[in-house]
């Protein structure tokens, strides 16, 4: 009996400290404050702070790295003279005109050339490798000329008809050519990479006149990086021309100081091409004719 009463004591006091933990609390709803008591998490007081809703808004801030991306390629397809550069070296000028040659002299043209020219596929080195040309080559001129490590022989022996377009060349743009370096690109895998026509023999600012034959090809040009870059061509300015059969393109200034060209190798089938670059070879690269 004893032993009843003292658990009744014992319970007493524990809903006792409950109920004087509630009474502690005057003007508050009994019932919601002990359920409140009794659902308490371990570690965590009670607190009688209503939430309050923060005056800070949410601000989107964009990026601090700005993002590049490599400009579009401008297409160049008119007949015109386009200047596509300016910088400290000078201006950088191409003057395109399909259609020099008419369409019916043009195929005697690529006839003719096709089967007279001296065709010779040429080694080439590029590091300390050794390579064969993806194309056939031949050149016309009374001095030598030197690209890519690659030596081409005097040939005073033009062609009748190369003299012919040197001179219909000569006399639509004022330029005087002295040499001609012939290419013959005999299907899509022929190609040629970027370069730049920019050879100390050829003088400072040399002008190039390209006189394209049969397949439609895609010269394709890049500007030169500045030298932050280091090198990297990945967000240059970029020019596609598509050369057809009898168009003249002459790139004069600063075209080879300030950018590179080249033709692709291409996936679909193309027939044979023509491309007769006239160029001037000074005899002394240093002297006042260049």
């Amino acid at each position: 009996m004893e032993d009843k009463r003292q658990r009744a004591r014992v319970q007493g006091a524990w809903a006792g400290s409950v109920k004087s933990q509630v009474v502690a609390q005057p003007g508050k709803n009994l019932r919601g404050s002990a359920k409140s008591l009794l659902y308490q998490r371990p570690g965590h007081s009670w607190t009688n702070k209503e939430h309050h809703l923060s005056d800070k808004q949410f601000v989107f801030k964009e990026p601090q790295q700005v993002v590049r991306r490599a400009p579009e390629p401008r297409a160049i397809d008119k007949e015109g003279v386009y200047e596509i550069s300016l910088s400290p070296t000078g201006i950088s000028r191409v003057c395109l005109y399909p259609g020099f040659v008419d369409l019916k002299e043009a195929d005697c043209i690529l006839e003719q050339l096709f089967r007279d020219i001296p065709w010779k596929q040429r080694t080439g080195i590029r590091g300390d490798v050794t390579y064969q040309q993806p194309r056939l080559t031949a050149w016309y001129g009374e001095l030598p000329y030197t690209y890519s490590r690659i030596t081409m022989e005097p040939n005073p022996h033009w062609h009748p008809v190369l003299r012919t377009l040197k001179k219909q060349i000569e006399d639509n743009t004022g330029h005087t050519f002295n040499s001609l370096l012939c290419n013959l690109y005999r299907n899509e895998k022929d190609s040629v990479d970027w370069h730049s026509d920019d050879e100390p023999s050829l003088g400072r600012h040399p002008i190039i006149a390209s006189l394209s034959f049969g397949a439609t090809r895609t010269f394709e040009m890049r500007k030169k990086p500045p030298p932050e870059e280091n090198g990297d061509y990945t967000y240059v300015e970029r020019v596609k021309i598509p050369l057809g059969h009898g168009t003249l393109l002459v790139m004069e200034g600063a075209t080879q100081a300030d950018w590179q060209h080249r033709v692709p190798r291409e996936y679909h089938s193309r027939d044979p091409r023509i491309n007769l670059t006239f160029r001037t070879v000074c005899p002394d690269p240093h002297g006042a004719q260049c």
